[in-house]
């Protein structure tokens, strides 16, 4: 339980620090939420938990292929806002859109061959 708590509380700061850094620098903080950090320390524990490779490698490749239905989110929702759209409204557009790519994704992905 002591572990799970350790991951969530790690987790947790690192949501923390972006959301406090871009307060001060939007580009500096957009580039540390753009780091893998979730990907990595998912990886991490996930070693740590398993020493999988096969279990490891499944789940980078996976990871791969869900990033990128994920990025037109961050096209979509600085248009929507310098358009006058309101915030919440721009994020819900950004995630539904989000949404619908990771449902494309998983239904496409398969026909060509990948083990989402």
């Amino acid at each position: 339980m002591l572990y799970l708590v350790l991951k969530a509380a790690i987790s947790g700061v690192i949501i923390a620090a972006v959301s406090e850094i871009a307060k001060r620098s939007p580009g500096f903080g957009a580039l540390v939420a753009s780091l893998p950090l979730v990907s990595v320390l998912g990886m991490m524990w996930l070693w740590r938990d398993t020493h999988d490779p096969e279990r490891m490698a499944a789940h980078a490749g996976a990871t791969f292929w869900y990033v990128l239905p994920s990025l037109p989110m961050f096209l979509l929702i600085p248009v929507l806002l310098k358009r006058g759209a309101p915030f919440w409204a721009a994020l819900g557009a950004g995630c539904a859109l989000t949404i619908g790519l990771y449902l494309a994704m998983t239904w496409i992905g398969p026909r060509f061959g990948l083990r989402l």
